[in-house]
């Protein structure tokens, strides 16, 4: 433990109160005009925890978070674990199918949504969800079948005192290994799982965190909470890092690259943690380097990080320190900040807490002296308790976990991704690993972006099939991309096929979604 005042025995939504307790009047969030101190944060925690165990839910039930980075997410998020219940995020980008999926699946007893399709929508899902009990909408009124969440939270306020509870601040009971996220993976392949988060993971992953030194966030920071708060990175490394240390988050709903900019400047923003594909529009902005004057730490995950941007913002005297990490893992694993210094393509090393071997195929830890790329296992108190519901796929009996993914570490020992498992390409035997193939198609100066999947063939098995897209006013062809491609890759690891695309399909961080390209290849039924 470092000082925190946490327990991983304990209620994630304990360290709302805790921030509350040391400091009330400190800044905790800012949201356009509107500033919440924390203990303003701690009592509206309160009333939502309040407002849904009116609702009749009970510990463990599922409540569906569809919401933007808004007040009401932190206030839902901490109120739902408060009440005992489980979070569910869910993308606010989702369609009616994806979003009906997730319910289903999750066994969800309530949505609460700030999607105008899903409000549109709430008597669909309900009937298609027989669990679905509650549909909350953020707005004044919704359709009939909903309940505004106002409404709510202002009903809740009235039946509590000014002061928040005396009561414990971790729930009824449920901490530790208790569930309390339920995070759907961005499913690489089929339709996406629950990875079955406790407490104790989320609360251990803020852990390892806190121990890295210097200090990733201090009560003193200011993080732009730009990151979707539906995702694992937001969540957890964002406003978990945040409750635990008390410090105060700019919530950013839609990112803009200029806007976001003068946030930067406005709040004097100095921890930012954020995706490549924004570091990468923030480097196309002229003097992007002023605005991060006042940025004391800058990190990147959830995708790699361009060199070429890398390098772009060191030029500009700004380190970005990549991270690497999964839902699975709550998410954290590795960092540039162990060691101090960045690396191109590196994502650092394990960061305090957590254990990583690289593995053979035959399970065996690869060689230290041996530079050949080995499947990163993992062991630490972050880890999951296994995918929903009977938690299969988890840790073995040895507390170690599988990530799938594919590295080799340098001679520093600072890891190098090369590619998930599975979605390695077999051509007669041998491995075409996509991200090397999608380095060399995205080189060229006609390419703006490539992405590559496998795809059946009759001849060897699996074939590379590319997805391109052209750089405005390209006239690039198949034929041309190929021959160039050509000089950097050996003959099997070229594209069978080439499309070009007007845009890649991407998730709310900016990685692109690789199942949506293999259902748009797959035949269709006649």
């Amino acid at each position: 433990m470092v000082g925190h005042g946490s327990d991983v025995g304990s209620n994630l939504a304990a360290l709302v109160r805790r921030a509350a307790e040391r400091d009330p009047d400190h800044p905790a969030l800012i949201a356009g005009g509107t500033v919440l101190r924390w203990g303003e944060l701690d009592a509206a925690v309160d009333r939502a925890a309040a407002a849904l165990r009116g609702l009749g839910l009970v510990p463990g039930d599922r409540v569906a978070l569809q919401l933007g980075n808004t007040l009401d997410f932190p206030v839902l998020y901490f109120g739902t674990l408060r009440a005992g219940l489980v979070a569910v995020p869910a993308n606010t980008g989702y369609t009616r199918p994806e979003l009906s999926h997730l319910l289903a699946d999750a066994a969800a007893s309530a949505l609460v949504t700030s999607s105008v399709a899903s409000i549109e929508a709430a008597a669909e899902l309900r009937a298609a969800v027989p669990t679905l009990a509650h549909v909350l909408v953020a707005a004044p009124s919704g359709p009939d079948g909903t309940r505004s969440l106002p409404a709510l939270l202002a009903a809740a306020a009235a039946k509590l005192p000014d002061q928040p509870a005396d009561g414990p601040a971790d729930g009824p009971g449920r901490g530790g290994e208790d569930l309390a996220v339920l995070m759907y993976t961005s499913g690489t392949s089929g339709r996406p799982r629950g990875a079955m988060l406790s407490h104790r993971a989320l609360l251990a992953n803020l852990e390892q965190l806190a121990a890295i030194r210097p200090a990733v966030v201090t009560g003193a920071d200011v993080l732009l909470l730009a990151l979707p708060l539906f995702h694992v990175y937001g969540l957890n490394p964002g406003l978990g890092m945040l409750a635990l240390t008390g410090a105060t988050g700019v919530l950013v709903e839609r990112f803009d690259p200029a806007e976001t900019l003068a946030l930067l400047a406005r709040h004097r923003v100095t921890n930012l943690p954020a995706a490549p594909a924004m570091y990468a529009a923030w480097a196309e902005l002229p003097d992007f380097a002023d605005a991060f004057g006042t940025v004391r730490l800058a990190l990147s995950g959830a995708a790699p990080l361009p060199a070429e941007t890398l390098a772009r913002f060191a030029a500009a005297g700004v380190p970005v320190y990549e991270g690497y990490g999964l839902s699975e893992a709550a998410p954290v694993l590795t960092s540039t900040l162990i060691g101090g210094a960045t690396k191109p393509g590196s994502v650092g090393r394990p960061i305090p807490g957590v254990e990583l071997e690289l593995r053979d195929e035959d399970g065996q830890p690869v060689a230290d002296e041996d530079d050949d790329p080995g499947e990163i296992a993992v062991r630490g108190a972050n880890l999951f308790s296994g995918y929903w519901p009977d938690g299969t796929g988890g840790p073995d009996r040895d507390g170690w976990y599988g990530t799938g993914d594919v590295a080799y570490a340098d001679d520093d020992g600072d890891l190098h991704l090369v590619d998930r498992r599975q979605e390695l390409i077999l051509v007669n035997g041998f491995n075409v690993y996509p991200a090397e193939v999608e380095a060399v198609l995205a080189g060229h100066p006609a390419v703006a972006e490539a992405a590559v999947i496998g795809v059946p063939d009759r001849r060897t098995g699996e074939g590379v099939r590319a997805y391109v897209v052209r750089v405005a006013g390209a006239e690039l062809t198949a034929d041309e991309l190929l021959h160039w491609a050509g000089g950097a890759l050996a003959r099997f690891k070229l594209p069978g096929s080439v499309e070009f695309v007007p845009a890649l399909p991407h998730s709310a961080t900016g990685k692109v979604s690789k199942a949506r390209l293999r259902e748009a290849s797959a035949p269709t039924a006649r």
